[in-house]
């Protein structure tokens, strides 16, 4: 019995430092390849002024649309209890601020997580007869986001954004790369969010 409990912690160990690996592999890909759309995944806001965070992803999703990856831009994110605008509407306001023709963003309010609004925006992306799409997200989410968008049939890969407060210090990106393992864990596990695991996960 030692011996098979010693055997499974040395397996579970090499599963989750294989995991957080990917996790921090994933993060350092910047794939520009062209494709239908770039999905930026929401992340606060606050009346309609998107946070830190999500204002750097989307920088870094205005930044692909003028560099000709893509001709459209999807924002994500639905809305807490007493917001006035979804995560998705406040990231369409404020790509449109920036230049980006009205026509060519789409705001997908629908999910409160990461999975849901994922789903959401694969059934809204595919119904517009697209299928490939550049993900822009933190980069430690990076992983987990293009494992759910593949999974809601999307052929999604990751340009995630290297500014912002979630890359500031090594101490907050080890944070994120063991937060998100886990994340990513439960999903592959249960193919459900991992909200209950931590603020934030989704």
């Amino acid at each position: 019995m030692r011996r098979l409990l010693l055997g499974m912690l040395i397996v579970g160990g090499l599963v989750f430092a294989g995991t957080g690996f990917r996790v921090w592999q994933v993060a350092r890909i910047d794939d520009r390849s062209h494709a239908d759309v770039v999905i930026v995944l929401g992340a606060a806001q606050y009346q309609g002024q998107p946070s830190a965070v999500f204002e750097a992803r989307l920088r870094k999703a205005k930044h692909l649309y003028d560099a000709g990856v893509a001709e459209h831009v999807v924002t994500t994110g639905g809305r807490q209890e007493r917001d006035r605008y979804t995560e998705a509407e406040a990231g369409s306001k404020w790509l449109r601020a920036k230049g980006v023709p009205s026509d060519r963003t789409v705001s997908v309010g629908e999910g409160n997580d990461t999975l849901g609004s994922l789903r959401a925006v694969a059934d809204a992306v595919k119904a517009r007869g697209w299928r490939t799409a550049v993900l822009v997200s933190d980069p430690w989410h990076s992983l987990r986001a293009r494992t759910m968008a593949r999974d809601a049939g999307l052929d999604a890969w990751v340009s995630p954004t290297h500014s912002g407060p979630v890359v500031q210090t090594r101490e907050r990106q080890f944070r994120y790369i063991w937060r998100e393992t886990q994340a990513l864990l439960y999903y592959r596990l249960t193919k459900a969010s991992a909200d209950q695991l931590g603020a934030d996960l989704g």
